[in-house]
């Protein structure tokens, strides 16, 4: 596990640096490597015994800020300018409410990755399987939209 440096997920989207809008789909998604999101494999031996190891991230759990969460299967599908303001097939969020009130005027969210490392020892053909935690925090700024007459 040392040998793989596991992280929390690269988060793509939302960007710090982005404004997103009340009642407009968010997309979410991540930039995948083999650090971040997988696959990353290792090996350990001692003497004849070799153990290897594969992780793969199966899920990520986004914690939105506003009580809300939702749950990935995959790295999510990045956002085009040509998809418009229809829903993520894969991965997103709608906020309700602006984030004007909070602290820094911002929704803090979580994006947790699961990993799933499966093992096996060479010549001994022992197998198992475990899961991995691992988070990346983010900040995200959301408005208001008025149409003025």
């Amino acid at each position: 596990m040392d040998k793989m440096l596991l992280t929390g997920p690269k988060i793509a989207s939302p960007q710090a640096t982005g404004k997103y809008t009340v009642g407009v789909p968010m997309w979410l998604w991540v930039d995948p490597s083999p650090t971040t999101f997988g696959p990353n494999t290792a090996s350990a031996s001692v003497g004849s015994v070799t153990v290897s190891a594969t992780a793969k991230v199966s899920s990520i759990r986004w914690s939105m800020g506003d009580g809300r969460s939702v749950l990935c299967h995959g790295a999510g599908t990045k956002y085009k300018p040509s998809h418009g303001m229809t829903k993520s097939p894969d991965c997103g969020h709608l906020y309700r409410v602006p984030s004007k009130k909070l602290t820094a005027g911002r929704f803090k969210g979580t994006a947790t990755a699961t990993w799933a490392v499966e093992w096996h020892v060479t010549g001994g053909g022992e197998t198992g399987e475990f899961t991995e935690v691992r988070d990346s925090d983010f900040t995200v700024a959301v408005g208001e939209m008025r149409v003025l007459d």
